[in-house]
């Protein structure tokens, strides 16, 4: 039989998850989170088993995409296990397991997430210069990621580079990153800072639209627009010097809803449809007490609640974000 997909009250098909399995991160990157962050206690996060079942419960549903996120999902104690197991997935259902990481434990774990069935990560990665990778994260080291990111290519594993634009902080390698990347075939994404949880600074003093990035990159690469739409918040170029790809994320510049095809899932079980607003069906509970036909019934909610679209506004300085919780609880 075929899936009974899930599709929301505006017709649009999710066919893409976002798992989050930690809201804990070894880094504390300045845009993200505040320098003493407060994560959540262990009894709180869902087991692996209850995350196998989420995803489970998902590609039953017709999601032929399951992203694994944090915090840094590779310091979750036995990652690798729940990888293994929704691998189980692939090619029955779904299409791609991946994961994003700041690529700090990526060394070590790009084999053994090859031979799970793992065939592309995204790494953040905002800058090239050591210190500034210090400052930003403000605990990090760019030498393990860097290791990292080599092991994952070296593995087999293909790798988009994810860099946060940031007026101010990494404004000035824009092209060197472009061209970093297109030396090693990676492609790129950049993406604007988001309105996301209470950080020490304010966001408007890094906002940097995406316009001025694609403004600098134009005058010395050619830029070829492609028609591809994966659902999701980029919109992608083909770079004619190098063939590499890179992606714009704009949530602020250029609201990216109206083709939404995705929903994301929080490390304590919270499912939000919309990164951006409130909307939310607590799966845990239900999956606790009423086991998978609960957390089916509660998924047919969730489509009803899904909203249009968000509201992302960075226009005023001190105003408050548009959610309290960080990217790290949301599952980045």
């Amino acid at each position: 039989m075929a899936p009974r997909p899930l599709i929301d009250g505006f017709g649009r098909r999710i066919s893409y998850v976002r798992l989050s399995v930690t809201d804990r991160c070894d880094f504390r990157c300045s845009y993200c989170m505040p320098t003493e962050m407060e994560f959540l206690p262990k009894r709180d996060v869902l087991t692996l088993e209850e995350l196998d079942a989420i995803g489970s419960a998902f590609v039953a549903r017709g999601v032929s995409r399951l992203r694994l996120t944090g915090g840094e999902p590779l310091v979750r104690k036995g990652f690798l296990e729940l990888v293994q197991g929704l691998s189980r997935h692939i090619g029955s259902g779904l299409d791609e397991l991946t994961l994003t990481t700041n690529g700090s434990q990526l060394a070590r774990f790009a084999e053994p997430l090859f031979a799970a069935g793992v065939r592309r990560v995204n790494v953040s990665l905002d800058t090239l210069d050591a210190g500034r990778f210090r400052a930003i994260t403000r605990r990090g080291e760019i030498g393990p990621v860097l290791e990292g990111i080599a092991a994952a290519k070296a593995a087999g594993l293909g790798v988009k580079i994810n860099m946060v634009a940031l007026k101010g902080l990494n404004e000035d390698e824009i092209s060197s990153m472009a061209s970093w990347c297109g030396e090693r075939g990676f492609d790129l994404t950049f993406i604007e800072t988001m309105p996301l949880g209470l950080i020490e600074e304010d966001r408007t003093d890094r906002y940097l639209p995406l316009s001025e990035v694609r403004r600098e990159l134009e005058r010395r690469l050619t830029l070829v627009p492609l028609t591809e739409r994966t659902g999701g918040p980029a919109r992608y170029v083909r770079v004619a010097e190098t063939g590499q790809k890179l992606g714009f994320i704009t949530p602020l510049t250029h609201n990216f809803c109206e083709s939404c095809n995705r929903v994301r899932v929080t490390a304590t079980g919270t499912l939000f449809m919309c990164l951006g607003q409130e909307d939310r069906v607590e799966l845990r509970d239900l999956l606790r007490s009423g086991g998978p036909d609960a957390l089916d019934a509660a998924l047919d909610r969730a489509m009803l609640l899904k909203p249009k679209g968000h509201d992302f506004v960075i226009e005023r300085r001190a105003a408050e974000p548009a959610v309290g919780r960080h990217m790290s609880m949301t599952g980045g």
